[in-house]
């Protein structure tokens, strides 16, 4: 297999990176001697117990460690970690005050109102006077409080302060309607429900209060409301923040800027390892989405490890993120803090005024780690944007793309048109691990369309239908051994079983995580798209991923979605749609331009069976490809079933739903 050699890091990047202190830490301490991050990560999966106990060691974590084991089970599917040890993550965090009070923690971005910023001590006394609030209103451990909020500074206050009282947090963006978000909170029944005001979104200033009423009817067991004024009415012109008393709700409602006014000193419960921290949720692609429940303790470990071994980020960094608050990358985003990196938020459109916007935040921020989906990077290289002409990058040393894999010719226009010397990963994990499973590190190389590795104490393979591991050939991506940060439970989900179902049916003791990859001999891992998504033609298999790359990369293609859908017939029927270009049509010449795109570069294997134009790819709101529904409904499943308050976009959900709808009722004619 040949490989594409883009970047390699300098001795000096080596020398200095926190993965390096830690080889030698582990050396001086433990007798353990690694000189490469692949001896290192085979003794953090050998040395599982081991290795999880030298991050709490490493990292200093502040908490009770207590003298049980490191897990009392190494059954993948039923490991309780660290059983006996008390922390808190939103203590762990704000530590950072200590050191640094006047440095900056939490800056916050919009697109045309002023600039924000929280220093770490602001930030810590924010958070102290926020829980003072919430304890006020009776709030105590294992209650939930949850957030219709987008990527602000106050968000950030207010997970800190519910994980410092010990409630369960969960937040959604502010693009959710009433049903998507009823869907999600009502299931984890919220005593305290935090939303905005307003916020600017592609030059707009669009007003929440109006669907608040509608919300919280839907939401019963809500009993207190707090209301983020965020000033983006007042900046527009269109009048003032409404007083919290004039609302118009059955609920007491109050102001967060007059809640954060009054002074408190932080108090911080002292909560097992396992208790919760967060509910995520599944994509809800078909029925409601299932809660996916996290813990302190584990994503304490998960943050400090990740962002330390893996991003490489220091206390003196500043990372900007490009996220909504329903992904769970914005987690991520706030976990980076656990290193007392400064977080940039953002919360408008990734393309106001400029197809690169968060590149030249990147620039005005002097940041030194961006994350974001492959998508943002793709958009900015169509659009020709040539950001290091335009901007200064100096100290930019790592950008890390997820969500999907990485285009080739996107990787390559980030080392021509952004900056030659740096890490560009292209990250793979999930909302259910909270983290990554394969990804980046600052000791090896990076080759185009690769993952450089598992992360440390993830013991990753590919394997067949057998579960039997393989290598230079496509494979389930699977987990042999627990991780701390996989999920406590799902939630009303008491037996487990639903836990087990979603991870472990497929292969016993084996977490299968959904995706095809491949393990790369002597090298890292390809991703080729999700596995419940595959393109299946003659048994040999493929991801939608490699098939839309090359279609993507044809002129006049915007974007496009592949299909695989096996018939009850033992018919295959496999569909590509194209969203065009503005202007372009999805004509013969342009089909024929895809056909032989895909027989060069794919195979003659994987030449559709019909192209479709279509007015855009149907996503979640969280950017996933909403491919196996629409392929159910195309199988004959039931069109309701397919959850619309999960899209982006709904229209265009409908769209395909009609469509596949209208296929299956009528097999033999293909629909036009």
């Amino acid at each position: 297999m040949d490989r594409n050699k883009l970047w390699e890091p300098s001795a000096e990047r080596v020398r200095d990176s926190e993965i390096r202190r830690y080889q030698g830490w582990l050396q001086d301490t433990h007798g353990v001697s690694t000189n490469s991050y692949d001896e290192l990560h085979r003794w953090s999966i050998e040395h599982l117990d081991e290795f999880w106990e030298s991050v709490w060691e490493y990292f200093a974590v502040i908490g009770q460690r207590g003298d049980s084991p490191v897990r009392t089970d190494e059954s993948i599917s039923s490991t309780r970690w660290f059983p006996g040890a008390t922390l808190n993550f939103a203590e762990n965090l704000l530590r950072q005050a200590d050191s640094t009070p006047d440095t900056e923690a939490v800056v916050g971005l919009h697109e045309s109102r002023p600039r924000e910023a929280l220093t770490w001590e602001q930030l810590r006394r924010q958070v102290a006077a926020l829980s003072k609030h919430l304890r006020s209103l009776g709030i105590g451990p294992g209650d939930t409080v949850c957030a219709v909020l987008p990527s602000l500074a106050q968000t950030v206050v207010a997970l800190l302060a519910s994980a410092s009282l010990g409630a369960i947090w969960s937040v959604v963006n502010t693009d959710f309607g009433v049903d998507g978000i009823a869907d999600r909170f009502a299931q984890i029944e919220p005593k305290v429900l935090i939303t905005v005001d307003a916020h600017e979104f592609n030059g707009q200033v669009i007003d929440q209060v109006p669907q608040l009423p509608k919300i919280l009817a839907a939401l019963p067991t809500v009993r207190h409301h707090i209301l983020v004024d965020s000033g983006a009415l007042v900046s527009s012109g269109e009048g003032s923040p409404i007083p919290a008393a004039e609302l118009g709700l059955e609920i007491p409602s109050v102001r967060f800027s007059k809640i954060v006014s009054d002074p408190a000193e932080p108090k911080f419960e002292i909560l097992d390892f396992s208790h919760p921290l967060w509910v995520l949720y599944s994509s809800g692609t078909t029925g409601k989405p299932k809660g996916i429940v996290h813990s302190h303790g584990g994503i304490v470990l998960e943050a400090l490890k990740a962002n330390a071994f893996q991003y490489d980020v220091r206390p003196t960094d500043r990372v900007h993120f490009a996220v909504s608050t329903t992904w769970v990358v914005w987690n991520l985003m706030v976990d980076a803090m656990m290193r007392g990196a400064t977080i940039i938020t953002y919360d408008g459109a990734p393309t106001f005024e400029r197809p690169d916007r968060h590149l030249k935040i990147c620039s005005d921020e002097d940041a030194t780690l961006f994350c974001t989906g492959a998508a943002v990077l793709s958009l900015a290289a169509r659009s020709g944007a040539s950001p290091k002409e335009s901007y200064s990058l100096t100290n930019l040393r790592t950008i890390i793309s997820t969500g999907s894999p990485l285009p080739t010719a996107t990787w390559a226009w980030v080392y021509k048109h952004v900056k030659a010397d740096m890490l560009v990963g292209s990250d793979s994990g999930g909302t259910d691990i909270s983290s990554g499973i394969l990804g980046s590190n600052p000791l090896d190389p990076v080759y185009s369309g690769e993952l450089q590795g598992p992360y440390l104490g993830v013991d990753a393979r590919t394997v067949d239908g057998a579960g039997t591991s393989v290598e230079g050939e496509v494979g389930e991506l699977v987990m042999a051994q627990p991780l701390p940060s996989m999920p406590v439970m799902f939630w009303n989900d008491p037996s487990g079983e639903k836990f087990r179902s979603a991870y472990f049916d497929d292969f016993p003791e084996l977490w299968r995580q959904g995706d095809w990859a491949t393990k790369v001999p002597g090298g890292g891992f390809i991703i080729h798209g999700r596995s419940d998504a595959t393109i299946n033609r003659g048994g040999i298999r493929m991801g939608s991923a490699d098939i839309c790359q090359v279609v993507d990369s044809v002129p006049g293609v915007h974007e496009s979605m592949v299909l695989g859908a096996e018939l009850e017939d033992g018919d295959y029927f496999m569909p590509l749609f194209i969203v065009p270009v503005p202007g372009t049509e999805v004509d013969d010449a342009l089909k024929t331009e895809v056909v032989q795109a895909i027989r060069s570069r794919v195979s003659p294997r994987y030449v559709p069976d019909e192209i479709f134009p279509a007015p855009g790819v149907p996503r979640t709101r969280t950017g996933k490809i909403m491919e196996v529904p629409i392929k159910r409904v195309f199988q004959g499943g039931d069109p309701a079933a397919v959850n619309r308050t999960t899209a982006a976009e709904a229209d265009i959900v409908e769209w395909f739903v009609d469509f596949a709808h209208r296929f299956a009722e009528n097999r033999g004619a293909r629909p036009r």
